[in-house]
């Protein structure tokens, strides 16, 4: 079985409860939020949205998983992308990407979530580490942490 690669993820048992950790974080803080929890393909595993988070906030929540899945948070991507012209004008043009704060890698290689629904980032980031609290091996900061 030299061809074969064995990886690992998280259940979708543990999905579920960091959406319901986010969720309660969200209600803790005031907010409403739309939570994503990606596979490593990109493809949702679990998700949740609280009555009166914005509709287009959906869309917004799975993206910022996606942009994830590189292995740095959305905020540290877009740290990184600032800083040149051609990277800021290109980059949030690409489906699927998100470059403002609220999507954490859960594990390096693996999945990601994003959280998107509220007035503030902050709260987004918020939410999103509360979620994140309950993986032992994650990845908070991505890779620049």
């Amino acid at each position: 079985m030299a061809n074969v690669v064995k990886k690992h993820s998280i259940s979708f048992e543990l999905a579920q409860k960091m959406v319901d950790e986010a969720v309660a974080k969200a209600r803790e803080i005031g907010v409403s939020e739309n939570v994503a929890i990606l596979d490593d393909g990109g493809n949702l595993k679990a998700f949740g949205r609280m009555d009166g988070a914005p509709i287009p906030t959906i869309e917004m929540a799975q993206n910022k998983a996606y942009t994830a899945l590189l292995g740095v948070s959305t905020q540290d991507f877009f740290n990184f992308i600032q800083s040149d012209p051609s990277l800021l004008a290109g980059i949030p043009t690409l489906a699927r990407m998100a470059a403002w704060g609220g999507g954490f890698p859960i594990k390096l290689n693996g999945e990601a979530i994003g959280v998107s629904g509220a007035p503030m980032v902050q709260n987004d980031v918020d939410c999103a580490t509360a979620a994140l609290a309950l993986v032992s091996d994650a990845v908070p900061g991505g890779l620049n942490s």
